[in-house]
């Protein structure tokens, strides 16, 4: 697992869910298509994650990058804005966690197509 591996998933996570919340809304079938691709393409880039990572450290990495990204789309694309100043404070600590988990750069281990 590396980090521009959690990017890629997280950010293929938020095409898949904003054309599915465009479908859901009667935007036309085109979205259940890219959203169907998007989520295709979610299990094929965790397959490729997983592969030398732990279950635990590639679902919490993609957890907060994936929630930290969806984030900022939805205040600077969407104009979302948080109730309260201590959910700022929660996202502020996501960000902290995310240093913590200490996510590598790069990948020690090359990708392989499982044999069975």
């Amino acid at each position: 697992m590396s980090l521009l591996q959690i990017i890629a998933l997280s950010v293929v996570e938020i095409i898949g869910d904003s054309s599915l919340k465009s479908y859901a809304n009667d935007e036309g079938i085109f979205y259940l298509g890219t959203g169907i691709s998007a989520y295709i393409a979610i299990v094929v880039l965790l397959i490729i994650s997983l592969q030398g990572s732990t279950l635990l450290m590639v679902n919490n990495a993609w957890d907060g990058t994936s929630s930290l990204l969806e984030s900022l789309y939805a205040y600077f694309i969407l104009g979302e804005r948080f109730d309260n100043y201590l959910q700022y404070c929660g996202a502020f600590f996501i960000i902290c966690g995310l240093y913590l988990l200490k996510i590598p750069l790069t990948k020690d281990h090359p990708f392989h197509i499982p044999k069975k």
